[in-house]
């Protein structure tokens, strides 16, 4: 058996590329679908009235559950070197989309509540808001009719007087006393009910900001959807592909 001896000299250099490649199913079974999950909810609960705190609550609990969700799933995200992973940057856009519709709520729903200590809407708000943007998210601005019941507070002091003048006239002649106090407990009565009516149905002002509010809700609700499906779009066919 022959041998060849290879000289101490020579070395044999070998080329190899190796290629490392993570298995994305895990991240997108384990972090993307339940991330998918919570900014989903986090998306239908703009359909609770946002005039209460119900809805202040649900996000702050569903921030909660996203935090907790991350640190138990801390262990499955890849060490992060000189660049931050892609997924990394996903978690923190879904935090911070969270944390956004929180604050919007948290907003609308001192407009709406607060509405009738505030100033009336300025002439801007009405035409940016209310004309423009109400019919572009379809909320166009209600237009009260007034009511043959309604009465304005000059139109009752003018109907007062006519009513003393009539009644003057009548006491000349010999009207009752008694008929004079029915009409004066009437007129105090109606006026009573236009006090109670002005204060139950709210100012007009009121009723503005109220609009306002809804409608900037709306257009924000739009506007996050529109945000969510491109993110979460682009992340999922970044993984799968």
């Amino acid at each position: 058996m022959c041998t060849e001896l290879v000289p101490d000299s020579v070395f044999c250099i070998l080329p190899l590329q190796i290629r490392v490649k993570r298995r994305a199913t895990l991240y997108v079974v384990n972090l993307l679908i339940p991330s998918c999950f919570l900014i989903t909810v986090d998306l239908f609960s703009f359909m609770l009235p946002p005039q209460n705190m119900d809805r202040s609550s649900f996000k702050m609990t569903l921030i909660l559950g996203y935090t907790v969700f991350l640190l138990i799933m801390n262990d499955l995200l890849p060490i992060t070197g000189n660049t931050i992973p892609l997924i990394n940057v996903f978690f923190s856009i879904c935090l911070a989309l969270m944390v956004a519709s929180l604050l919007e709520t948290i907003l609308i729903t001192n407009l709406l509540c607060g509405s009738a200590d505030f100033s009336p809407v300025p002439h801007w708000i009405q035409v940016l808001v209310l004309q423009i943007l109400g019919h572009l998210v379809f909320l166009p601005q209600k237009t009260k009719e007034p009511n043959d019941s309604e009465m304005k507070p000059s139109a009752v002091v003018a109907q007062r007087n006519t009513d003393d003048e009539l009644s003057w006239e009548m006491g000349s002649v010999g009207e009752d006393k008694a008929l004079q106090e029915l009409r004066s407990l009437g007129k105090n009565l109606q006026a009573i009910r236009l006090q109670v009516e002005q204060q139950l149905g709210g100012s007009q002002g009121s009723e503005e900001w109220i609009q306002v509010g809804f409608i900037i809700d709306r257009l924000l609700f739009g506007l996050y959807i529109l945000f969510v499906e491109n993110i979460l779009l682009f992340y999922i066919w970044k993984y799968l592909r």
